[in-house]
């Protein structure tokens, strides 16, 4: 486990966690929730999704988005993190939770770098008019997944889901509400098979 600090602008600081064998290839990307409700790089639905793909032989890069900015800068943590993470691995992936789903999905669509897989758990729709993760998965070439929980009445995951079932993305249902409470087995487990065939099986 290493500190990174994600050069770009912004105090963005991360942890880099890699399989305890050999150097991997592909690194995920992990994309806390919203930071004014309490999200942080040790959310346990990142901490999941980061053991169970270092078990696959992938790295994972947690991180804390730098002083709020309505999305905006966020955004732009997200797509320096990425740039971080592609100079030094040989395939990126982007995973994210609730408002880090959205930034996900936002920040590959947006990104200058070559992204090769997104995993989104709970998006929401829209964080502002030009924040609009539907449209950003238009414009999306690469492997998607898009888990949500049937009960989630917290934020707007449905017009995402109708897209990506439209899209033939891999679209996993769980049953839980947006909190996931006591589906870190399930998220891990779903999420870490989909970045094992994306980041390894097809490389």
């Amino acid at each position: 486990m290493n500190d990174v600090l994600v050069p770009g602008g912004r105090d963005v600081r991360g942890t880099l966690e890699t399989p305890d064998a050999g150097d991997p290839d592909a690194i995920v990307v992990a994309c806390p929730p919203h930071p004014q409700h309490g999200g942080s790089r040790s959310d346990r639905r990142l901490v999941a999704v980061g053991d169970a793909i270092r078990e696959a032989g992938v790295a994972c890069l947690r991180f804390d988005y730098g002083a709020w900015d309505e999305g905006y800068g966020e955004r732009e943590d997200v797509r320096n993190a990425v740039r971080w993470a592609d100079d030094r691995y040989d395939s990126v992936g982007l995973f994210g939770y609730s408002f880090g789903a959205t930034l996900a999905l936002l920040a590959a669509a947006t990104v200058d770098r070559e992204v090769e897989a997104v995993s989104a758990l709970a998006p929401t729709a829209r964080l502002a008019d030009d924040l609009d993760a539907r449209a950003a998965l238009e414009a999306l070439e690469c492997p998607v997944q898009i888990c949500y929980g049937e009960r989630d009445s917290t934020v707007d995951w449905e017009p995402v889901v109708e897209r990506a079932r439209a899209r033939s993305d891999a679209v996993t249902a769980l049953p839980a509400d947006h909190f996931f409470v006591g589906q870190n087995g399930p998220i891990a487990d779903a999420v870490g098979d989909f970045f094992e065939r994306a980041l390894l099986e097809s490389a």
